[in-house]
């Protein structure tokens, strides 16, 4: 059984911090933790117990590093972004055209050696990875969103990208590993 149950469009993701699923929209874009309107409970019930239970997770408890990288970034969010919240500001109104020329800045700073992406995520990124510099630990293909999944990996290690767009706002990625 491969089928969830829920509405078009809406997949399971899971949450790396809270180590429990989430339901994402893409095209909205919207995640939420309780399941969309228009879930079929059941077949919901019988996948989520297929495929994301203690049994099922228990079987592989330690991820094989083969295929997973490491990076960080700085995220800036904008008005349009899923959750235009942050760590730093409780409500987020830059336009996405601001949030770009915010982050060209960064970029640009970082190009010219007169910073490190890590040292301005502590205080510029909108994500709460700002207190790692940035770093996202260990991911593998479909942990993250696709547009910054598919960046992070065309990156080598201690390379950083140009400005990658997601549903989360606009960000810079260094492959660390």
């Amino acid at each position: 059984m491969t089928d969830p149950g829920l509405p078009p469009n809406w997949e399971i993701r899971h949450s790396k911090s809270r180590k429990i699923p989430y339901y994402f929209n893409p095209l909205l874009p919207e995640s939420r933790w309780e399941p969309p309107p228009g879930t079929d409970s059941d077949k919901l019930k019988a996948y989520m117990a297929t495929y994301h239970s203690d049994s099922h997770i228990a079987a592989d408890p330690t991820p094989s590093m083969e295929g997973r990288i490491r990076a960080s970034h700085l995220l800036i969010k904008h008005s349009g972004s899923r959750r235009p919240s942050s760590w730093k500001e409780a409500e987020i109104t830059r336009s996405k055209e601001e949030a770009i020329e915010i982050l060209r800045g960064h970029e640009a700073r970082i190009k010219d050696g007169g910073a490190k992406l890590g040292d301005l995520a502590v205080t510029e990124s909108d994500c709460s990875s700002a207190r790692k510099r940035g770093d996202l630990g260990f991911f593998g293909q479909g942990d993250m969103q696709k547009e910054f999944e598919d960046a992070a990996f065309a990156l080598k290690p201690g390379e950083v990208s140009g400005i990658v767009e997601t549903a989360s706002g606009v960000h810079l990625i260094e492959r660390l590993e």
